[in-house]
């Protein structure tokens, strides 16, 4: 929406212009905001840190760095699932609008609602597993107080949804 009230009070009228603040901008903003709202939700995990375990599932202790990397790891897993499954219908429903494949406006809004379901589905498994449910951070970037702990040279940390 707020691109829209900048094109509207500014004026910007061209068609370039409307393609882009239309179609294209609120792909990576809804991208952002979803990685941003991880951020924010899950923002004690950067203050207190999480649990971070030895090969054998022992905790070793908590860490605010590998805290840091499971909230980075999980918020760029959302913008690649949520900007992906929004920009590609998009760009998908404007070939069907030029081709005129879809002839009236309730099957361009069934096949509109196929493409987002389509890409939804595909792109779930692929956000999940961009990185792996259990992380590996090594010993060496953690906290003075964990490196005391144990001299294991990785440790691991589960990473969230």
């Amino acid at each position: 929406a707020l691109p829209l009230v900048f094109m509207n009070r500014y004026t910007l009228k061209s068609s370039l212009t409307q393609l882009v603040v239309r179609k294209l901008l609120p792909a990576p903003l809804l991208g952002l905001m979803s990685a941003f709202t991880v951020a924010v939700v899950r923002s004690p995990e950067f203050e207190n840190g999480i649990e971070v375990m030895d090969r054998n599932g022992k905790v070793v202790g908590l860490s605010q760095k590998a805290g840091e990397k499971a909230v980075k790891e999980t918020a760029l897993s959302r913008a690649v699932l949520f900007g992906t499954t929004f920009f590609l219908p998009a760009v998908l429903t404007h070939f069907v609008e030029r081709a005129k494949l879809a002839k009236t406006p309730h099957a361009l809004a069934s096949v509109r609602m196929l493409m987002i379901t389509s890409v939804l589905a595909g792109m779930l498994p692929v956000s999940l597993s961009m990185f792996p449910q259990c992380g590996e951070i090594k010993r060496a970037d953690l906290e003075p107080e964990i490196l005391a702990s144990t001299d294991e040279t990785e440790l691991f940390y589960n990473r969230g949804i």
